[in-house]
């Protein structure tokens, strides 16, 4: 059976005050030396895909991971604002330390309702976060269909992406490791998903 589309989907590189195992979201930070390398890695493991088209978020630890497989791919090049990783609202820049020292109550709220706990007014949901992420990945497997095309995302951004490839419950996304720099590829068919890589 012919596939509509091989999606090659990525994490982006390690970032600064990753060894403080902060919490960045929507928060912008830029990649380490570390992380510009994966990137260079990842670019090179894609460098003889056949890729119509290359997507990340906005962020610029995304970006510049998109950037970087894109010096062996003459095609588009999209930041998407959709893509953006889960918002953490008033987490957002802390380390996991910090968080467990302020918001012990919190955090174990969130732990027992992972899906729905919203981290203060502004924070995202993980179901709000799924509900914005799957939309907008449909409409780029409408755009591309019958392409190859690589997505340059984050750690919950791929993990719904790929809850819903395998048909997982939400629930489950943590249950799914994505390591900075890491690639999965999902082949797409009419009527069936194939996850052929994943955290690779």
């Amino acid at each position: 059976m012919n596939r509509l589309s091989r999606v090659y989907l990525a994490r982006h590189g390690q970032v600064l005050g990753h060894e403080n195992m902060s919490v960045y979201g929507h928060t912008d930070v830029d990649l380490t030396e570390v992380g510009l390398a994966q990137s260079s890695h990842l670019a090179d493991r894609l460098r003889l895909a056949e890729i119509r088209a290359i997507y990340s978020s906005d962020l610029k630890r995304s970006v510049t991971g998109a950037r970087i497989i894109a010096r062996h791919h003459n095609v588009p090049l999209r930041a998407v604002a959709e893509l953006k990783e889960l918002h953490f609202g008033a987490w957002e820049g802390l380390s996991m330390s910090e968080i467990r020292r302020r918001f012990p109550e919190e955090l174990d709220r969130r732990k027992a309702d992972i899906l729905n706990y919203r981290i203060s007014r502004d924070g995202e949901t993980i179901a709000e976060l799924s509900d914005r992420i799957i939309p907008c990945f449909r409409r780029i497997l409408e755009e591309q269909v019958g392409s190859d095309f690589v997505v340059v995302g984050h750690g919950a951004v791929n993990r719904v992406i790929l809850c819903h490839a395998l048909g997982l419950e939400l629930s489950r996304l943590f249950s799914i490791q994505q390591d900075y720099g890491c690639l999965n590829v999902i082949d797409y068919f009419p009527d069936s998903t194939l996850v052929r890589l994943m955290n690779g």
